[in-house]
């Protein structure tokens, strides 16, 4: 019998693990499938119950720990997944992946070739500090996703098996029942249940510049994320109020999951910048390539020792290369962030600057960069009259007029009762902080105060006159607040109310006029006035009073139902910038289109954008609105939004996906795109853009590290003045390759000259290594000090699509390498064919060269106008680099050791008088040519 048992036994565990083997995978894959309805659902349209039913959890006992465990086995932890990057050694490598760093390569190569050791180490070193400094500012961008990341809280209060329990936010799995209040994060995608005034702020994730109300009811099904009110998601902050709610999507699923999945697939644009020197030193290796090709096989086929020809075909590439180009890339883009910090532009990659002076159009967000982030009253209604308030912000500046009169502390009854109410009837503080006023609660009520204390009142006093006695907090179900106040002198009650229109005028039955008197109360008119201050986008509150009851001490809602006496309305909004609009002028006059792309509601962003003269030329000559909202932009197919986004001036009420494709709607149409930005949900745009602009007081990191460009003072103006020096490094960037190319190119000519007549070589290798290294730096580099011309602001941005160097600056280049090439090469048969010794004659065209270079700078720190027309000493940088390479050239000829290293021999004052003379005809006939081109504009392609 023990013996079948035991058979038996082993025979049930050997069927069940088969049975298992067959049902677990079946049950495992229903199971996925289950889980995976859960996932991408529109949940803000679904009933509470239908939800919790979906979601298998309730309100009353939440989920137990081993549903916890099994969910997260399946979706995995509420955290942001890393996107796998490069490594630090790759991407320090991937710096030398440049077509200029080839061709320092080559040549520092070449130096070696030819035992140059301290020239090829300092080729080498311009080399290892650019990568170097281009591995330190790039390296930053890798942090965007972690920065996100971040932004996820790290405990959360959840329902647990009946239980409330507090647990890492990371450990949260959908179906987890969660709790806020006032203070917290929201931990994961919520739908929420149940609401008690609660208040978010989704600035971040949605530009919404307020706290948004939040309610549990159900959403029609095509409700934008912004407008969503009963979902609350992660990395919102908790501003006022309780909720509960279920969880719906963590990490990755969740909103700010999805941005972090865009920031990371996000295309990088390589700048104007770096597209055109990789496109010019491409062409140039070809052309070094072929020249020294030619150079070879002419010298071979005349008879030429291939070794002899070979070092001929090595000069002349020495020659050619514009060894100190990078170098001065480099450092002119290095000013010019120097330069831009003091305009308040801090720069994180070197590119972005002179993409700046690209850039054809700026969408800017509305926020803080465009307006001042202070909500301000500016309008008032009360008695049938019209005030308006000036000053912007809550600094204590500005007063209330009337027709532009001033209206003083008791010219008016009914004006002083609606500022008194919009004073008492209020929970937040206005206080000065290190020279700044600030609002210490709701900015909306804040603003309130501010407008009372132009008319006179005093927020402190006021209280004190009438000291408050109790209130009813405003509530997002009833959209009112009430206070009950009671005079410190006579022992009067009063409750003052404030609240919506609609709620206000329902309750109230008679108005005062002008004179304070009591009068009928015409709702019909009071709405109509109402709706035209909403019009200009004014956030318009109400403002009523009624009689307490003798020896009332409390406030009940039934109190302020019925019998109000209205007092005014108080319209509201957060005001333009007055720099800002200056700024925008100016945009608008350098041919730079400017467009609002706001989170904001639409007639806000239209009235704002019609303050700031937005969209004045599409509103003049095109059929589109003059704002698109984030519904009607959905709508637009793809291939017609290009050219409506070329039209359109403002885009409200946007998602994170819709900010991308007006980016790369734009970029379709070649233009160069600057991104501003400060939340979360801006960063996929701001990488995407040819130049992402981030806030840096009001920015979140995630914006900062997926920028090139930091605001530190959160101003358009700022990106007005970083445009107008971008384009002034471009200006300088141009000059330097004006000045240097003709050199090169001369070089080059004096080469094959030489090749072609059998002469020795005019110049040595050695000797073109001088020339070329020692007058980039003491004399081209001068040129990124070069300040920015007059007019830089009111000419139109480039054409992306137009190359570096123009016909015209190509043919100044041909020129002057023409003209080197004749007095270089000249002046060496003309000391030749004198019986003096080459070594002398080859001194006097290394001097040739330098000169004609020194003199030629002062010729290219303009390119369209004549040098005389410059201030003379607007660049002193300019006089220092010229004195110090005339020391060194002077060292060169004359100091023995330097005769041996260079090959080199001091030259009589004669030749001294050659040299100067040719390098001024050179100059003569540049300023000459320059001064018939302005004669005769049509015959000038536009320089840059």
């Amino acid at each position: 019998m023990g013996i079948f048992y035991v058979l038996g036994v082993k025979t049930f565990r050997q069927g069940f693990a088969n049975n298992c083997r067959i049902i677990l995978p079946i049950l495992h894959k229903k199971e996925t499938d289950k889980m995976e309805t859960l996932v991408g659902r529109h949940w803000h349209c679904l009933p509470s119950d239908e939800v919790l039913d979906l979601l298998e959890t309730s309100t009353t006992k939440g989920l137990d720990r081993f549903e916890v465990k099994r969910r997260q086995e399946h979706f995995g932890p509420n955290v942001l997944t890393p996107k796998r990057g490069k490594g630090p050694l790759i991407r320090f490598l991937l710096q030398f992946h440049q077509p200029l760093v080839y061709i320092l390569l080559v040549a520092g190569a070449v130096t070696l070739f030819l035992h140059e050791y301290v020239d090829a180490g300092v080729i080498f070193g311009v080399v290892l500090v650019n990568a170097v400094v281009g591995f330190i500012q790039e390296s930053k961008a890798v942090k965007a996703i972690e920065a996100l990341a971040r932004t996820m809280t790290s405990e959360a209060r959840v329902l647990r098996s009946g239980e409330k329990r507090l647990v890492p936010a990371a450990e949260l799995v959908p179906g987890d029942i969660v709790f806020l209040q006032s203070g917290d994060k929201v931990p994961a995608d919520l739908r929420l249940l149940e609401v008690r005034d609660l208040q978010t702020d989704e600035s971040a994730l949605t530009g919404e510049s307020l706290p948004v109300s939040k309610k549990a009811d159900v959403l029609d099904h095509d409700t934008l994320l912004a407008d969503r009110r009963n979902m609350a998601y992660a990395s919102a902050l908790v501003t006022y109020g309780q909720a509960m709610g279920v969880v719906v999507a963590t990490g990755d699923r969740t909103e700010v999951g999805r941005i972090s999945k865009m920031i990371s697939e996000a295309e990088e644009l390589q700048t104007p910048l770096t597209r055109k020197i990789a496109q010019f030193s491409h062409l140039l290796l070809y052309v070094i390539l072929a020249l020294g090709g030619v150079t070879f096989a002419i010298g071979v086929a005349r008879g030429e020792a291939a070794g002899e020809m070979f070092m001929a075909a090595v000069a002349l590439a020495v020659g050619a290369i514009p060894e100190g180009l990078p170098a001065a890339v480099t450092i002119t883009l290095a000013i010019g962030v120097s330069r831009m910090a003091r305009r308040r532009a801090i720069v994180r990659k070197l590119p972005a600057v002179e993409t700046l002076g690209s850039t054809t159009v700026i969408c800017s967000d509305k926020t803080g960069t465009l307006t001042e982030n202070q909500m301000t009253v500016r309008e008032i209604r009360t008695g049938g009259q019209r005030f308006e308030v000036t000053g912007a912000g809550y600094a204590p500046e500005g007063e209330i007029q009337q027709d532009g009169r001033t209206i003083r502390h008791g010219d008016v009854p009914a004006l002083e009762a609606c500022l008194l109410a919009g004073l008492l009837c209020n929970d937040s503080r206005w206080v000065e902080r290190e020279g700044r006023w600030q609002i210490e609660g709701d900015p909306t009520e804040g603003c309130l105060i501010v407008a009372a204390s132009k008319a006179g009142f005093a927020a402190a006093a006021a209280l004190e006159q009438w000291p408050r006695l109790d209130s009813i907090p405003f509530e997002s179900q009833h959209q009112y607040m009430a206070t009950l106040h009671r005079a410190a002198n006579n022992q009067t009650g009063v409750i003052f109310f404030k609240g919506a229109v609609e709620t206000t005028l329902g309750r109230c039955t008679r108005a005062l006029d002008r004179a304070g008197r009591l009068v009928e109360l015409d709702a019909v008119a009071l709405q109509a006035e109402a709706e035209s201050m909403a019009r200009q986008g004014l956030r318009v509150l109400a403002f009523a009073r009624k009689e307490a009851a003798s020896g009332q001490t409390r406030l009940t809602p039934a109190d302020v139902e019925s019998d109000l006496v209205f007092l005014g309305l108080q319209g509201m909004i957060d005001p333009p910038r007055a720099e800002a609009i200056a700024a925008v002028d100016l945009c608008h006059k350098a041919g730079i289109r400017v467009k609002m792309i706001t989170g904001d509601h639409v007639l806000t962003a239209k009235a704002i954008a019609e303050q700031l003269h937005l969209g004045q030329k599409a509103r003049a000559s095109s059929e589109e609105p003059p704002a698109l909202s984030g519904r009607e932009l959905a709508e637009v197919p793809d291939a017609d939004l290009p050219a409506v986004a070329e039209r359109t001036a403002v885009f409200a009420r946007v998602t994170p996906e819709q900010k991308l494709r007006l980016v790369e709607a734009l970029q379709s149409r070649e233009h160069v795109v600057a991104m501003t930005g400060d939340g979360v949900n801006d960063a996929p745009a701001l990488k995407r853009a040819d130049i992402g602009i981030a806030m840096g007081i009001t920015g979140t990191e995630v914006a900062k590290e997926a920028s090139d460009m930091v605001l530190t003072d959160d101003n358009f103006a700022s990106i007005a003045a970083a445009v107008e020096e971008g384009r002034g490094v471009f200006d300088n960037l141009t000059k330097f390759i004006v000045w240097t190319l003709p050199t090169n190119l001369g070089e080059g000519l004096v080469i094959l000259a030489a090749v072609f007549a059998g002469v020795a070589m005019p110049i040595l290798p050695v000797q073109i290594l001088w020339i070329n290294m020692t007058t980039a730096v003491l004399l081209g580099l001068m040129l990124a000090f070069e300040p920015k011309e007059p007019g830089i602001m009111e000419r139109p941005p480039r054409d992306p699509r137009t190359p570096i160097l123009t016909g015209y600056l190509i043919f100044r280049i041909l020129l002057v390498g023409f003209l080197l090439l004749v007095c270089g090469f000249g002046l060496y048969e003309w000391e030749e064919r004198s019986g003096t010794p080459t070594a002398q004659a080859r001194t006097v065209a290394v001097n040739v060269f330098v000169m004609v270079e020194l003199f030629y700078l002062f010729n290219c720190r303009t390119l369209r106008k004549p040098s005389v027309r410059l201030a003379r000493f607007s660049n002193p940088w300019l006089f220092g680099g010229a004195a110090l390479m005339i020391l060194l050239q002077l060292a060169q000829t004359y100091l023995p050791v330097m005769n041996r290293i260079f090959h080199t021999a001091p030259i009589n004052g004669w030749a001294w008088v050659r040299i100067v003379a040719a390098a001024l005809v050179v100059y003569v006939i540049v300023d000459l040519e320059k001064r018939w081109r302005a004669a005769h504009p049509k015959a000038q392609t536009p320089v840059i």
